[in-house]
């Protein structure tokens, strides 16, 4: 088996200094309300829940972020998508590095149910740069021939 990707010193990867919070909460050492668990994962209510149901699901396993490995990523995604099923509406987030607004280093996922006139507004919205804005600003990332066939259509 191959070693997951590093990450660039500074962006991604990074732990916590000090006990990582989610790691005590796993280990019982910190308080949580506990909505579900699984062998791998837990699903918790956060301290600052933005809607009614907001559920955010950690691995078991101390991870960084959702890039670092693919395995447990995956095996998160997965609890995080048998509870979206029950909620019906919902978003799925997570962030991966301080510049996409990762504040805690160990690897989670917020299911948010979504009702209308929740006032919940996320961070973006479609269009607001514009396909052709962003194609001009930014290069595009040249993707390995092996995964080319998985290559999304709106990139091109």
């Amino acid at each position: 088996m191959t070693e997951p990707p590093k990450p660039a010193p500074g962006e991604t990867g990074r732990v916590p200094s000090g006990d990582c919070p989610f790691c005590a909460i796993v280990a019982g050492r910190a308080p949580a309300r506990i909505v579900r668990r699984w062998p791998d994962s837990l699903a918790i209510v956060p301290l600052s829940a933005v809607t009614a149901g907001h559920t955010l699901v950690i691995p078991k396993t101390h991870v960084a972020d959702i890039g670092v490995d693919p395995l447990v990523a995956a095996d998160t995604m997965r609890r995080a998508a048998e509870l979206a099923a029950e909620f019906g509406a919902c978003n799925i987030i997570t962030s991966r590095g301080e510049l996409a607004t990762q504040s805690i280093f160990h690897l989670h996922l917020h299911v948010l149910p979504r009702r209308h006139e929740d006032g919940l507004l996320l961070p973006w919205s479609p269009g607001v740069l514009g396909a052709r804005r962003v194609a001009a600003r930014e290069p595009e990332r040249q993707v390995p021939a092996e995964t080319a066939a998985f290559r999304p259509p709106f990139m091109g």
